[in-house]
């Protein structure tokens, strides 16, 4: 499809439902690909440059494994002190000089806009890997992939994100996402890392179902999906804040006494201990399932932005 050449992924408010409904089915026939061969040769000969400027495991190495897998190559460098921003280059001249090497890049980047900004100075297509507490448009794709593979569907879903609320990118993005669809959505947690108010009007005027509350017991029962989230110290301005609402929630065995047997629990990881390990060979955790489906959603959009695949 041509209006995918070129194109950057910086906000998953850039996609309408049609878009994303045609990555998650691209990623569907790339996967069953995937299952008849290891690798593929879609883009061979096509170089991916990855920029972290903050630290990643995950969306770092499946961007790397899904250019792979596609043929290609990957360039990049995995810290900002290993490159010559250590120097004092800016932003823009440092992916001026990247798409001189590369055919589209990935960024992730502590600053709010630092994608946005990449996407304009570059004249290849840019992908944003995460930028500050704004989005994480690929997170929120692979997100929405596995939803519909563990129940064939979005619509009509009760779903609900948990933890921090505040700063957290992956569920800014995904309740963005989800106010596409028919489904109602379960606000939960601490009222100091509640979801930020303009996203929480803008959900509602867009006809979507949002509780809010702090009370998951209360909630559990009545849910489909519970998306859980770390609280990120990291993000915290004030650590004497974050003491405040370390450990506010903890998935275990017990309160999942509480949930519908079909209950399906994600998490972007990395958790630290807000999910019991206890919890991981239970028919509720699909977050290593999570973790792989972001091997094909990752291919899609390298392979449609690269314009190797319509």
């Amino acid at each position: 499809m041509q209006r995918w050449k070129g194109r950057d992924v910086i906000s998953i408010r850039d996609f309408s439902k049609e878009d994303i409904e045609y990555v998650l089915n691209t990623a569907e026939r790339l996967e069953k690909k995937l299952k008849e061969r290891s690798s593929l040769e879609y883009a061979k000969g096509k170089i991916l440059a990855t920029l972290f400027f903050e630290p990643s495991t995950r969306t770092r190495l499946s961007f790397e494994s899904a250019m792979h897998r596609l043929g290609g190559s990957v360039i990049g460098f995995v810290e900002a002190s290993t490159s010559s921003v250590k120097k004092g280059e800016s932003l823009r001249d440092t992916i001026k000089t990247v798409e001189q090497y590369s055919d589209v890049i990935v960024i992730r980047h502590p600053k709010e806009g630092a994608a946005r900004l990449a996407a304009e100075v570059a004249e290849i297509p840019v992908i944003n890997a995460g930028d500050g507490s704004n989005q994480h448009p690929t997170q929120t794709l692979l997100d929405l992939y596995t939803i519909k593979h563990e129940f064939g569907k979005i619509d009509g879903l009760k779903i609900a994100l948990l933890g921090d609320l505040k700063y957290g990118r992956t569920v800014h993005s995904l309740s963005e996402a989800l106010s596409q669809y028919d489904v109602e959505l379960y606000l939960i947690s601490p009222d100091l890392l509640r979801m930020p108010r303009h996203i929480v009007e803008e959900l509602k005027e867009k006809g979507v179902k949002v509780y809010e509350t702090s009370d998951l017991e209360r909630v559990i029962g009545e849910l489909d999906v519970l998306y859980v989230t770390r609280i990120q110290k990291e993000r915290f301005p004030d650590e004497q804040e974050y003491l405040k609402v370390k450990g506010s929630y903890v998935i275990d065995l017990e309160i999942l006494k509480k949930a519908k047997e079909t209950l399906k629990i994600m998490h972007p990881l990395p958790r630290v201990d807000e999910i019991h390990p206890s919890v991981d060979p239970t028919k509720h955790a699909i977050y290593f399932r999570q973790v792989f489906s972001g091997i094909p959603v990752r291919m899609a959009l390298l392979a449609l932005t690269l314009g190797v695949i319509e």
